[in-house]
């Protein structure tokens, strides 16, 4: 059981120097919905009803983002990307588990020891039976 405590301790540093997903995403809407906003004051100012300043801060602000927050759109592009091969390699991991198999990553927990000891000596006793 010491052997799976390693590979969360090497995550934790990695987690540190980025943001992980959710925190992203909240970042990347928090300044959306902020450009939204100040599109909308300024055009309140400007004598546009309230309601009309917003729906045209949300067209403009679409075209704005993109431009103007592009490095957090590659950060966020980061933590999906890096969201989705963790995601796969812990399916992949799964599925090698489900077949009986053993990923040549994954330690073998202690627990899984006597019992898969016990179902192959319990396999060689029904084979020796059968022969004999």
């Amino acid at each position: 059981m010491t052997a799976p405590t390693p590979p969360s301790s090497t995550a934790a540093p990695q987690r540190g120097r980025e943001p992980g997903l959710a925190a992203t995403v909240a970042l990347y809407a928090l300044a959306r919905l902020g450009i939204v906003a100040v599109v909308a004051v300024l055009l309140a100012l400007a004598g546009v009803p309230l309601l009309l300043g917003i729906l045209i801060g949300l067209v403009v602000g679409l075209p704005l983002s993109m431009v103007l927050f592009r490095g957090l759109r590659a950060r966020l592009d980061r933590a999906i990307a890096a969201k989705t091969a963790r995601r796969g390699a812990e399916r992949d991991s799964l599925r090698a588990q489900l077949r009986g198999e053993r990923a040549p990553d994954e330690p073998v927990p202690d627990e899984r020891l006597p019992d898969d000891g016990a179902s192959a000596e319990a396999g060689d006793g029904e084979s020796d039976r059968g022969r004999g």
